[in-house]
């Protein structure tokens, strides 16, 4: 028998490209409320990633923060998300000198919500945890673009060249 309930077993990325990108209210890391309207006009690149802190995080995030200024003059904002704290994402942005904006999902719901929090699989063992993705959403708060299993070199790279087209 599964530890996992039916709904974690089943849980899969069916965001696709035009669909209304699920709305959500997080902490930043600095306990300020934000949502994902309070970007429309601007298109947002939301990256969902597994913890703060960590090799391939921390390159992801790094890389993201490298590019900030292109994806600015490209009318985009970059939005992190991980189950991590409001005081974890505060440190890492200090610790990495990080530009853009960390969100604090500590209960899953948005993970949940856009089919990143799934059952993982790491050396023989299962957990629950974040598959590192992407989406990218238009001005009007539609799907514009998904990054499933997103490697996190170059992947920043990457979406913007997507986005500038």
């Amino acid at each position: 028998m599964s530890e996992f309930s039916k709904a974690d077993l089943e849980r899969k990325v069916t965001l696709k490209v035009g669909d209304e990108a699920p709305n959500f209210e997080l902490e930043n890391q600095d306990g300020v409320k934000i949502s994902l309207k309070d970007f429309v006009g601007k298109n947002v690149v939301l990256y969902f990633y597994p913890k703060d802190n960590t090799p391939g995080c921390t390159t992801e995030a790094c890389e993201f923060s490298g590019l900030y200024d292109d994806f600015i003059k490209n009318d985009s904002v970059i939005i992190g998300i991980s189950p991590d704290s409001v005081k974890s994402h505060a440190n890492f942005i200090t610790k990495q000198s990080l530009k853009h904006i960390l969100l604090a999902d500590t209960d899953k719901e948005v993970a949940k919500s856009y089919g990143v929090w799934q059952v993982r699989k790491n050396y023989g063992k299962e957990y629950l945890g974040i598959v590192r993705t992407t989406f990218v959403i238009d001005k009007t708060g539609k799907i514009a673009k998904v990054y499933k299993s997103v490697k996190a070199k170059d992947h920043a790279v990457k979406v913007l060249g997507d986005l500038v087209g």
